[in-house]
This record gives structure tokens, C-alpha cells and sequence, in this order.
């Protein structure tokens, strides 16, 4: 009898079937090749750019100032007597009101543009771009400061005690400022190293308590901002920094040696403090990506037991981290008191340490963030009072909008929901994982 035929691809007799390789010719065709993936239109790729652009953190950042402007609008047209006052005919001329509601946000965003950027009705060079000089004045030590409260968000410690450093800072250059003689080029270098030094003792010390005994950084560094506050208000009661003659709670004016150089002369008050911005902002993002105590800072951040387990010392890290937060926000100090104020008074801080945990979280704790993020805060601060005196509204405003600036931006969700944007392209990779 004859044998049926044998299906193909039968093993012979004796023979184990072995599973045919992945991308093996079962055809009899010759080897298959592997499909080319499908061209991309210039429509496709142009759309997908846009979405990225949109979606990352630079394009929310962007929309998030914008709705924070939008609110913002809203607020001034409901808060200026010109537009309520035409409310009560408004169903017989709605267009008075309308009319109004754009000259009120106009005028008052236009003055904050001119008196924080460039004033267009300047005559010479120096009334054009003094609003911007003096936003680069107001943001130098805002964006030195927050870059040290950067460092420490980065390895996992919350430094809420700038405002402390930077007072400190002050007082340490301030004083040799005003009470040690020394050459020009020493002088000033002397006086900002004391300055750094003074903010690092200080941070350490909530560093070392952090380190060896657990005391929670955020209590420690808020107390020592109360503790450093009276501390320079007695030292201005003492002989040693009044001023002679003077009952004022306020120093001696530095020395000129001690004094950061001007930047475009006596006109305006930019000084060399904004080169020394620029330097730190250099050295944090050299310190934080490309140097070993970076990578330390880093790793005890994301996972202080893995670190210790990988033969790192968290202890010392704690310890070093508070101390290069300090010593940035005791050089902001320093800049502050050599090249702005000249002598120490009882505000020479101002809210300056808490604006800098607001500018580092605008920034996203990253150097060139920071670096842009403060020249934005400053510009509010500074527009915001050539808003208020132009066209008579209220400061509070412009606090406000900061504040909706700082939240659509910490909520990037948020912001994506209000403009219906879909998630970026690792977040919706993520969630179909």
C-alpha cells in the first residue's frame, strides 16, 4: 500500500522537531526581509514638533505665565473704578465697558513692561534701559540664593533657612566691608569669601544635626532663620556695627574698596553681582552633573539607603550639602549688602531667602531655569511697582500673579487640562506600561 504523503515540514523519522528560527523562510520564497518602517510626512513631523514643544516643560512653563496674565486681567478689570463704574449701564452699552476693561489691562501691563524691561518714552539710553538694569540688579542675588536652595531640593533636603544664610552672609561681608582697610581687588574679594563663609557655617549647622542626630532639616533651618534675624538686629545695638553718631539701627557704609564694581556706570546700579549670578549658575550646573560630589548630592536625593549600601557617606553628604546651599546664599547675601545696599540695616534681606524657595521652584531646581526664572520674578517685582504708580493698581496684584505663576507651574496636569494638551510622549508611554 502506499504511504499518505507527508505533510510538509514533517520531521524525519528519528529526528526531534526543532522550532524554526525566528524570521526563517517557511515559504520556500527565500529569506523574509524585515518591513521598512513607514515614512514620516513633513505635515506628521511638523505636528509632532509642535506637540512636543507644547507639551514639555518649556512650552507649559509659557502657558502657565499666560494664564496667570489672563487671570491676572481679570483681576485688574474687576478692581478699576473707570470699568465697575460702567456696570451699572452695561445692558444698554455694553461697549463702554469692554472699551474700558482693555484700557485698564493695557495701560496696566504695558507700564509693567516699561518699567521692568525697556521704557519706549525714555530720551537717551540710560531712561530707555534703566527698568531693565534695575531687573538685573533685583534678580542677581534672588537667582544666586534660589540656586543654593536648588542644591539642597536635588539631594532630597528641603533648606528652607535661606532667608537666615543670607543674613548671615551680609553680616560677615558687611562687616569687613566697613571695618577692615585693604587694597581695592582684596578688599571686596575678602569681604564676598566672608560673606560665603558666614552663609556655610550656618546651613552646617542644620546640616550636622540633620546628619547626627535626624533633627528634620525644615524645622532646624526655620528656626535659624528667627535665631540669625535677632541676631543682627543685637549686633546693630552694639558699638561695633552702629553707625557713629547715630541712633538708627543701621552700619557704617562699606568701604569704596569693598565695593562691587559697576557694571555701566554711576547712572545705573548694576554691578559686578550679576556677573557673580552668572558664575554661580556655571559652577551649579558643573558641580551637579559633571563633578563626583554631584553625582553623591544626586544619588542620596533619589535613595539615601541604596546609596549607603553602594559605600557612600550620606552623613557627610547631608553635611556638605547644607554647606554649598549656605555658601550660595551667603554670596547672594554678600552682593546684597556690596553692591545694592552699601550698610547693613535690620531688612537687608527683605523676603529675599523665601523668594529664592519660590524662583528655585519656578526653575525646576535646574541652573539655566533658575537663572531665567529669576529675571521673570524680578521683573513682576520691579513692573509691578511702575504698574502701581502709572496707573494705580494695586501691588497686590502683581503678588498674585506670582503666586498663580508659581502654582500652574508646579501643577503642569493642571495646565494641560485647562488647554485640553495631550500628555508628552514619555508620560503616556509610561501609563500604557
Amino acid at each position: 500500500m502506499s504511504q499518505p504523503d507527508e505533510p510538509a515540514g514533517a520531521p524525519e523519522p528519528g529526528r526531534e522537531a526543532v522550532a524554526p528560527e525566528p524570521g526563517a523562510d517557511l515559504t520556500g520564497r527565500g529569506p523574509s526581509q524585515p518591513e521598512a518602517p513607514p515614512t514620516e510626512s513633513g505635515e506628521a513631523r511638523a505636528s509632532r514638533t509642535l506637540r512636543d514643544i507644547a507639551t514639555g516643560s518649556f512650552g507649559v512653563t509659557v502657558l502657565a505665565f499666560v494664564l496667570a496674565l489672563v487671570i491676572g486681567a481679570i483681576l485688574i478689570v474687576f478692581t478699576t473704578d473707570s470699568v465697575t463704574s460702567t456696570l451699572s449701564y452695561f445692558f444698554s452699552k455694553p461697549g463702554d465697558f469692554f472699551s474700558a476693561a482693555w484700557e485698564a489691562v493695557r495701560d496696566s501691563y504695558v507700564a509693567m513692561f516699561r518699567g521692568a524691561v525697556v521704557n519706549d518714552r525714555g530720551w537717551n539710553f540710560t531712561t530707555v534701559f534703566h527698568p531693565l538694569t534695575e531687573t538685573m540688579t533685583v534678580a542677581t542675588p534672588l537667582i544666586i540664593a534660589a540656586l543654593g536652595v536648588a542644591v539642597a531640593f536635588r539631594a532630597g533636603l528641603f533648606n528652607i533657612g535661606a532667608q537666615g544664610q543670607v543674613i548671615l552672609g551680609a553680616t560677615f561681608a558687611g562687616y569687613i566691608g566697613f571695618t577692615w582697610h585693604l587694597p581695592v581687588v582684596v578688599h571686596v574679594i575678602v569681604a564676598i569669601v566672608g560673606g560665603i563663609l558666614g552663609g556655610a557655617i550656618w546651613a552646617s549647622i542644620a546640616g550636622v544635626l540633620r546628619a547626627r542626630t535626624g533633627a528634620h532639616e525644615v524645622i532646624v533651618t526655620i528656626m535659624l532663620n528667627y535665631v540669625a534675624l535677632y541676631l543682627l538686629a543685637y549686633l546693630l545695638t552694639t558699638r561695633f556695627f552702629t553707625q557713629a553718631g547715630s541712633n538708627q539701627p543701621k552700619s557704617p557704609a562699606v568701604g569704596p574698596n569693598a565695593n562691587l564694581p559697576l557694571l555701566l556706570g554711576d547712572q545705573f546700579r548694576l554691578n559686578a553681582g550679576f556677573l557673580a549670578a552668572i558664575l554661580a549658575s556655571v559652577f551649579v550646573w558643573w558641580l551637579m552633573t559633571r563633578s563626583t560630589w554631584g553625582f553623591r548630592f544626586r544619588a542620596v536625593g533619589s535613595n539615601p539607603n541604596a546609596s549607603r549600601n553602594a559605600g557612600i557617606g550620606v552623613a557627610t553628604t547631608f553635611i556638605a550639602v547644607m554647606a554649598v546651599s549656605g555658601a550660595l546664599a551667603g554670596l547672594a547675601g554678600a552682593v546684597q549688602v556690596l553692591g545694592t545696599e552699601k550698610s547693613l540695616t535690620g531688612g537687608i534681606a527683605g523676603s529675599l531667602g523665601f523668594d529664592a524657595i519660590t524662583v528655585a521652584l519656578l526653575g525646576r531646581s535646574k541652573p539655566l531655569g533658575i537663572f531665567f526664572a529669576g529675571l521673570l520674578y524680578a521683573a513682576l517685582d520691579v513692573g509691578g511697582r511702575s504698574m502701581e504708580a502709572a496707573t494705580g493698581t494695586p501691588i497686590d496684584l502683581v503678588l498674585v500673579i506670582q503666586s498663580l505663576v508659581v502654582l500652574f507651574i508646579a501643577a503642569p496636569p493642571l495646565v494641560r487640562a485647562i488647554f485640553r494638551l495631550p500628555a508628552p510622549r514619555t508620560e503616556a508611554k509610561g501609563a500604557r506600561a
